[in-house]
């Protein structure tokens, strides 16, 4: 199928996007990390009409047409590739909980912006994966949740005047992610309107030698996250909208677990082992995720980012 220049292939194209938690205490805005539970996506392109099948997670909720956060992450990707197609079929498999501080909407925008390249016959050579990231870091309006999305494992991510970059750095083997999710839901948008305009100096003090540390602590000695992850940037003016959720925080906190709170919550995100008998309460469901190291999946294959371009993919040589 060929419009206005540019050619679409005919196969389903299938891709695998790993849940994210961002923030990790004092990186806000900027650290993030891929964890092991998967939306799956298949899509083609069709004659004509939008139509989206959602099971799993906001089932029933999600549109089902091209209003579907998918749907448009395709279509803005289409347009950078040169043309969007007469129409599209998308099946959407979902795992990751809606609205939790797990990246589901960066899920979707980033499996968008793949299944978008990968429906065009020559797409990879029109976009290539840095490409990716600022589209997607766009559509989101930050890339601390998309970055480790697309590029898997622990990730640090910045926006330049032409976009978003992110390096990923391999998580150290003692980081024993859990998540605690609870059976209510959280809006990003509330979340950020409880931050101030500004903070005191000391407090943006510490935050910048936490996140520092902390990188550190994720990467080479996972002894040292209890204190790299405190954080008085943003956890503490939330709290009031979450108590249930901050109160979690401190009660593993103070019982020596690297908390916090994952994204904008109101999942709590736990970087160490949690003890045995810690009593948890009820309607909260505790799930210990792999760090996802791969990043983005499509066709059952991973993403060449480290193998195609070190430097566009921002990985390390």
């Amino acid at each position: 199928m060929c419009r206005m220049g540019v050619s679409f292939v005919a196969e389903p194209v299938h891709v695998r996007t790993p849940a994210t938690s961002a923030n990790l205490g004092p990186g806000f805005d900027a650290l993030g990390l891929a964890l092991a539970l998967y939306d799956d996506v298949t899509a083609r392109v069709t004659d004509a009409g939008c139509h989206v099948e959602v099971t799993g997670e906001g089932a029933g909720e999600l549109p089902t047409d091209e209003t579907h956060l998918l749907v448009r992450a395709m279509h803005a990707t289409f347009d950078v590739l040169g043309a969007r197609p007469a129409g599209l079929a998308v099946s959407c498999v979902n795992r990751i909980p809606q609205a939790r501080g797990l990246g589901s909407s960066s899920a979707a925008i980033v499996a968008g912006v793949l299944l978008a390249r990968a429906l065009v016959v020559d797409g990879a050579a029109r976009l290539d994966d840095a490409g990716m990231l600022r589209i997607a870091a766009r559509l989101e309006g930050h890339p601390d949740n998309v970055a480790p999305c697309l590029l898997g494992g622990f990730t640090i991510a910045w926006t330049e005047p032409d976009g978003a970059r992110a390096v990923t750095l391999p998580a150290a083997v003692g980081v024993r992610p859990t998540v605690f999710v609870p059976d209510e839901r959280g809006l990003t948008a509330v979340a950020r309107a409880a931050l101030p305009a500004t903070v005191p100096h000391p407090d943006a003090a510490l935050n910048a030698g936490r996140a520092a540390l902390l990188t550190h602590a994720l990467t080479a000695d996972p002894a040292l996250l209890l204190p790299a992850t405190e954080d008085r940037l943003h956890q503490q003016y939330r709290a009031a909208g979450m108590p249930e959720t901050a109160a979690l925080v401190a009660a593993l906190r103070e019982a020596g677990v690297a908390a916090v709170v994952s994204g904008a919550g109101p999942t709590v995100l736990a970087l160490t082992e949690v003890p045995e008998d810690f009593a948890v309460g009820i309607g909260w469901a505790a799930r210990t995720l792999p760090v996802d190291v791969t990043g983005a999946r499509i066709q059952g294959a991973i993403l060449g980012h480290a193998e195609r371009d070190p430097v566009a993919a921002g990985r390390k040589s």
